[in-house]
């Protein structure tokens, strides 16, 4: 089994991105909140803090942003050092394994700089303790020798403004999260959110689409901003190699279909799971592990990329017995639920907590 579907990396509807498309996603990047579009309750709390920030005279309190990827935690961050004519230092929690490697960080800031910290939550646990106290007092102690003869050097650090973004917000202790003066949830778009989100990114990728195929693109973009902005760029590229001037929803929908990626943003993995579940096991419940198998994938790849996705759109239900296929799914493979499917006695035993990883296959 290969190792690209167990990060996800390699799904055209993933919302992981690499370094190339990192590149890509800067150019369409707003630099301002009045040009983000979406999150519209974080955008305004976060103009107040920013706006009441620059009427003192100060740097802004440290912002935590939390939510699923490509919800534009990373946009916001430079967004936030746009709005304050500071200057931005990017780095991430795994990078930073050594209290020193923090220190070396923190020592060369600029007074108002902004430091955003992806995946803050990975943060190893010597630098997350010194991060306490260049939150709180804007000072760390640096530890020079070792032993009885170590001595710790006070070392004054200038005002700056600390941006964590996390996909765990769970994972991060408390004394850290407490640190925070604004914490902001970002939730997945609606598709009208989308379709404003793809009209901009069009515009400055030149080019031309009806209303009909932003709509088509945005039902199928998972909620997610960087997928809307990925699926556009396929669609451009199915249409520049057909020679289409403008693209149309049959256009953008045929363009998809190439790709695999269905109505509902479902790609072949998620649609696998689905079909093993109601084709292979009548609907289920089945356990974690057989039903990995039964796709060709290994257990984490179905849990942590395929089924938050199917779980939120009510396609898949976990039950303390094992998965089983909702009635949605069903009826999004075209299949009648059986009558003497043991799935319609299971329905009522979904349980979100449960660890399907011990159960028996």
């Amino acid at each position: 089994m290969s190792q690209g579907p167990g990060r996800g990396d390699d799904r055209v509807i993933s919302a992981g991105a690499d370094t190339e498309e990192r590149e890509i996603e800067a150019a369409l990047r707003p630099r301002n909140l009045h040009d983000f579009v979406g999150q519209r309750r974080v955008r305004d709390q976060l103009s107040l803090v920013l706006e009441a920030a620059r009427l003192r005279g100060r740097s802004a309190d440290h912002v935590l942003l939390s939510g699923p990827p490509g919800l534009g935690k990373t946009t916001l961050s430079m967004i936030i050092a746009a709005e304050m004519n500071a200057p931005l230092r990017i780095s991430s929690g795994p990078a930073i394994q050594h209290a020193g490697d923090l220190a070396a960080i923190l020592s060369s800031l600029t007074e108002g700089e902004v430091l955003f910290l992806d995946e803050i939550h990975r943060m190893s646990r010597p630098a997350e303790e010194m991060l306490y106290m260049a939150m709180e007092d804007f000072r760390v102690d640096i530890v020079v020798g070792k032993g009885a003869g170590a001595t710790a050097i006070p070392l004054e650090l200038p005002p700056f403004t600390l941006v964590g973004a996390t996909t765990r917000a769970g994972l991060l202790p408390g004394p850290l999260r407490d640190r925070f003066g604004f914490t902001g949830h970002l939730e997945f778009y609606g598709s009208d959110e989308l379709e404003l989100v793809l009209r901009r990114s069009a515009a400055m990728l030149d080019m031309q689409l009806n209303s009909a195929a932003f709509s088509e693109i945005a039902s199928r973009s998972r909620g997610t901003p960087r997928i809307a902005n990925r699926l556009l760029r396929r669609v451009r590229d199915w249409a520049l190699v057909k020679g289409l001037e403008q693209v149309d929803a049959r256009a953008s929908s045929n363009a998809l279909d190439m790709y695999e990626v269905d109505s509902r943003g479902l790609d072949r993995l998620d649609r696998g799971v689905l079909e093993a579940l109601c084709l292979k096991f009548g609907g289920g419940p089945v356990g974690l592990s057989t039903l990995a198998i039964a796709v060709g994938e290994e257990t984490e790849t179905v849990e942590e990329v395929a089924e938050p996705y199917l779980v939120r759109e009510g396609l898949l239900g976990r039950t303390p017995r094992g998965r089983i296929a909702m009635p949605a799914a069903w009826k999004h493979l075209g299949l009648s639920v059986p009558k003497d499917s043991p799935v319609l006695g299971a329905w009522s035993l979904i349980d979100g907590d449960d660890d399907s990883k011990d159960e028996v296959n």
